[in-house]
């Protein structure tokens, strides 16, 4: 009988530790492990990103969220692609170029892609300098202009800004160069104008204004209304006076959205505690960079050039 009883409670016991064992699995399938994509670590990506991570870590149960530098937009669309990351940061323009299959994705049409929120504007910024005759972007027709590096997003905001003037590259003497290139030639008299897109106040305007008062061309009203109605991931902006050194007024212009996206691998549920958890902490996003103080829940939908992650739509909809 004792025998017997001793059999009948070691059975229990291995019951027992095979259903411990059992839940302990359950309870590690549970673990959600999110890899952020941001860009370079002087960049605005990385601070954002990390925190983000830490945001998600600690209000989302059996998360570990990590950010991970990289080359920004155009890389981090192909690692979303692969499946190597689950959320990036990257410019709505560019996003929308992917999913459609145009510009520098012409015919590598990405589908994976939904979008959780957008963030903050990176604006499309055309400089002179004051010495110069230019006063609208209609006076750059026969002007040595700078355009960004070519297949690069700024170079296609030049592209489509200009064509909204009536101009194409035909008007202009193109040359294709970064912005630090651009500053310096700038600087140097070698090109009349640039084109850059990037939040402001931007280090190579700065390194200009530092050395020769500068000036920004406006976007006329018509001309933002008419790029929104043909490519909607453009905002309208205003660039405020003081921005650079000299630079005593209020500038008309467009921006791009810096936005937040995964892929359709993060399911809806998970993607409304995303949103959720991101924008009941925007305090912690504003204490990262100054460009978190620009990020809202008003302002979350301004430029989503994709579909939305249904969660997250959820959210912004309560």
């Amino acid at each position: 009988m004792r025998h017997g009883m001793r059999k009948a409670i070691a059975a229990l016991l291995m019951i027992a530790i095979a259903a411990l064992a059992i839940a302990g699995c359950g309870g590690q399938a549970k673990k959600q492990f999110l890899n952020i994509a941001t860009g370079g670590t002087a960049g605005t990506y990385y601070p954002i990103g990390g925190a983000m991570a830490e945001i998600l870590n600690s209000n989302i149960k059996g998360m570990n969220a990590s950010a991970q530098s990289t080359g920004a937009t155009v890389a981090n669309i192909n690692m979303l692609k692969d499946g190597s990351v689950d959320l990036a940061i990257v410019q709505n323009d560019i996003t929308y170029y992917a999913v459609n299959g145009t510009e520098m994705f012409k015919d590598k049409k990405v589908e994976n892609i939904r979008g959780i929120a957008s963030l903050y504007p990176e604006t499309c910024q055309v400089v002179t300098l004051q010495s110069s005759n230019i006063k609208s972007i209609k006076d750059l027709k026969g002007k040595r202009v700078a355009v960004g590096a070519a297949g690069s997003g700024a170079e296609a905001n030049a592209r489509q800004i200009l064509e909204a003037y009536g101009i194409t590259y035909d008007d202009i003497d193109e040359q294709y160069l970064s912005f630090g290139e651009a500053s310096s030639a700038l600087k140097d008299g070698n090109v009349d104008a640039a084109f850059l897109t990037a939040g402001y106040p931007t280090a190579a305007v700065q390194d200009i204004a530092s050395q020769n008062a500068v000036r920004i061309l406006p976007i006329d009203a018509d001309k933002a209304d008419a790029l929104i109605a043909k490519y909607p991931f453009y905002t309208k902006v205003v660039i405020p006076s003081g921005t650079y050194a000299g630079f005593n007024e209020d500038v008309p212009s467009i921006a791009v959205m810096a936005m937040l996206v995964a892929t359709d691998k993060v399911d809806d549920n998970l993607g409304y505690e995303i949103t959720k958890a991101l924008f009941d902490h925007l305090d912690r996003l504003q204490a990262a960079h100054a460009v978190g103080k620009l990020i809202t829940k008003d302002t979350a939908k301004k430029g989503m050039s994709i579909k939305m992650n249904a969660g997250a739509e959820k959210y912004f909809s309560e």
